[in-house]
């Protein structure tokens, strides 16, 4: 880990992805202290300050109701984080699990677990995503159900793909020669070698995992005010431009720092593990 972190910080692109990532994840974990107006997060009205371009005293203007934008893009920030962590959490141990099962045992089990994937990789995320949120309640523990149900699919077939190839090299036929029970192939011998390409795909995932769940909230469908969200903040923003830029502007760059700032480390990884995706 010391010589990727040590490579990271020798390329330009992925240590400016780095810095972007740094400074989002402690301004979520921080925000507290940060932010000059903490009870903004919630449910609070000024409306003698409402709609205000940005100024020394408000850094990103105020929105319709007085609250100061800065604090609550970075309070947004903390929930697309934490949206984004039980997310891969959830999705990556599911799919890994099913890839694996479906790659090393083959037959039918690779058939109906390889059936029941492609299913769910037919349908476009965003619809599916809509779907369930579309029966559920929009919160944010039914947001991430709606994300993580369409997640999992694209660790299965990483995770297949390369447990079908690897189960024909010498070292699985050597520990299937000595007895080593099926479970300890799959996830003693197989899985090390799938690290590499699914801790590149967690990186890249984890910022779109984050436009995702802004576009469901963008749609009205996932976190619901007055909790601070990314994407709900660019609707409601929309419909005041080009008078009131700053109440899309600011959450929209916002979305893009965090998105960018995981693409490039994430290619930046991908390099240097060698993934070939």
């Amino acid at each position: 880990m010391k010589k990727i972190f040590v490579t990271l910080t020798r390329n330009p692109l992925s240590l400016t992805g780095l810095i972007l990532v740094g400074l989002v994840v402690f301004a979520a974990i921080f925000a507290d202290f940060i932010t000059p107006f903490p009870d903004h997060r919630g449910a609070v009205v000024d409306f003698l300050n409402f709609n205000q371009p940005p100024s020394w005293t408000h850094l990103f203007g105020t929105d319709l109701v007085g609250r100061d934008l800065f604090t609550r893009v970075i309070y947004a920030y903390r929930i697309s984080l934490i949206l984004g962590i039980v997310v891969l959490v959830i999705a990556v141990p599911i799919g890994v699990s099913i890839g694996l099962l479906a790659g090393y045992l083959g037959g039918k089990t690779e058939f109906v677990l390889m059936r029941m994937t492609d299913v769910f990789l037919s349908i476009p995320p965003l619809v599916l995503a809509m779907s369930v949120m579309g029966l559920l309640e929009p919160t944010l523990a039914n947001g991430m159900i709606a994300v993580t149900v369409m997640w999992w699919p694209w660790y299965t077939r990483l995770v297949f793909n390369i447990t079908r190839a690897e189960k024909e090299e010498g070292y699985v036929l050597a520990a299937e020669v000595i007895g080593a029970s099926k479970l300890h192939i799959m996830f003693r011998e197989i899985l090390p070698n799938c690290v590499p390409s699914i801790l590149t795909k967690m990186t890249l995932d984890f910022g779109f995992v984050i436009l995702i769940a802004s576009s469901l909230s963008f749609l009205g469908l996932g976190v619901q005010p007055p909790t601070p969200d990314l994407g709900s903040m660019v609707a409601e923003g929309a419909r005041y431009l080009p008078d009131s830029w700053w109440l899309t502007v600011f959450p929209g760059l916002a979305i893009l720092i965090a998105v960018f700032g995981f693409n490039l480390i994430g290619d930046a990884l991908r390099e240097i593990l060698g993934v070939d995706q």
